[in-house]
């Protein structure tokens, strides 16, 4: 397979995808990447984000299996969103001061044996390690993105991101489906052990079909990660829709988190596989989501934010008000999910219309914010529902849900 890039000086070069060094790429190509790279990058971030819900739909095996609470447990999704959330910051200069492909191998590595290291925990402690040093590593996801994104020429970016943007959200969605259905049939375990294989997997062959991406910028890295500490003094819209979009997560968060438990008790009596599944009512919701981005061309993105919360609240409610229904609960679980999604898709809108220059480290920003909603949704729901079950977790989402509609406020931009 051959695929034309530009060189420095503008001239083609032609790259054989094997195993022998290729030649760096800048980021502009004169052609759109071959299929099966873009499919490659899609898959590569669908399998690094699915490493951070896999644990999500076997909470309840693991308790039985370390006889630890719910509470213990719950800690084990917290710790993954914290690091992911770090790493986010943390990592975010990396893609601009190094080869991105280099970047990808060496992160994609770690992940790998971090997953590996899961499956072999001895103890809830040792996995809250592996938890942890996980969501560190599940950030390669976010360097998939900008890889299609320099191998796209700016005539196709858009549809070419798009597509690896959508393989991230199936890796999102039916990373529950898997593990819960795997952690029944299978073990926990083992639904570690092929999360670890899969991602190894995938490295070898971007190692092999990826190109070499020449680096933005050659200032340091402090200099770029102390920028992005910059960025968020500097843009208060930036500030307003990480606050929003965290809350957002809180809600989303302490639903998924906690579902495997709500779901095993009085009056369901489920298991993992069913809460598992529940991923396959999130992504209608979710596949819904880009519709969301062409109402915020045409109504702007502040209309969209607003909705969207207003669908958090509404279906966060009915959950409390009616905890005993199975139906209501799937549909609110579309319901919010759709709110979620439209949101993140609208403050992406705000945010990256801010800086075109700072995209990587504002969208860092934007998410890492977002993940650290989503840990404090963990943490919170994880004490709340040995209490007051999913009474407890509904109010709890539509209370982060209105102060979300309070932030972004009637001027929101």
């Amino acid at each position: 397979m051959r695929l034309t890039l530009m060189g420095r000086e503008g001239h083609a070069l032609p790259m054989t995808t094997t195993a022998t060094p290729l030649p760096a790429v800048r980021p502009s190509a004169a052609a759109a990447p071959a299929p099966f790279l873009v499919v490659l990058l899609a898959a590569g971030a669908g399998l690094s984000a699915a490493s951070l819900y896999y644990n999500q739909p076997i909470l309840g095996a693991i308790a039985h299996d370390f006889g630890a609470s719910p509470t213990a447990t719950g800690w084990l999704p917290t710790l993954t969103q914290v690091g992911y959330a770090i790493g986010l910051l943390l990592f975010a200069p990396l893609g601009d001061r190094f080869d991105l492909r280099r970047v990808i191998l060496t992160k994609g590595a770690a992940l790998s044996a971090a997953l590996l290291f899961a499956a072999l925990a001895p103890s809830l402690g040792a996995l809250a390690v592996a938890s942890l040093a996980i969501g560190l590593l599940a950030t390669t996801a976010q360097d998939f993105v900008p890889a299609v994104a320099a191998l796209a020429p700016p005539h196709a970016r858009g549809k070419t991101v798009g597509t690896a943007m959508t393989g991230l959200l199936l890796g999102i969605l039916l990373s529950r489906v898997a593990s819960g259905a795997v952690g029944e049939h299978l073990g926990w375990r083992a639904v570690y052990m092929g999360a670890s294989a899969l991602v190894a997997g995938l490295m070898t062959v971007v190692w092999l079909r990826l190109p070499r991406m020449m680096p933005s910028t050659s200032a340091s890295y402090g200099s770029l990660l102390g920028s992005t500490l910059t960025l968020v003094r500097q843009h208060a819209p930036l500030r307003r829709a990480a606050l929003a979009q965290a809350l957002l997560a809180v809600a989303f968060s302490g639903f998924w988190s906690t579902l495997a438990i709500v779901l095993s008790k009085e009056p369901f009596h489920l298991g993992s596989t069913v809460a598992g599944a529940f991923g396959l009512a999130g992504a209608i919701g979710a596949f819904a989501a880009p519709v969301a981005g062409a109402i915020a061309d045409k109504k702007g993105p502040p209309a969209v934010v607003r909705v969207g919360a207003l669908l958090v609240f509404v279906a966060f409610l009915a959950m409390a008000l009616v905890p005993r229904s199975l139906g209501v609960l799937l549909i609110a679980t579309v319901v919010f999910d759709l709110g979620v999604h439209a949101s993140l898709i609208a403050h992406q809108s705000i945010v990256y219309g801010l800086d075109a220059a700072a995209r990587s480290r504002l969208n860092a920003i934007l998410m890492s914010t977002m993940f650290a909603g989503m840990a404090i949704g963990s943490a919170v729901a994880s004490r709340i529902v040995e209490s007051w079950g999913l009474v407890g977790v509904g109010l709890l989402g539509a209370t982060a849900a209105v102060v979300a509609i309070v932030v972004r406020g009637v001027r929101a931009r």
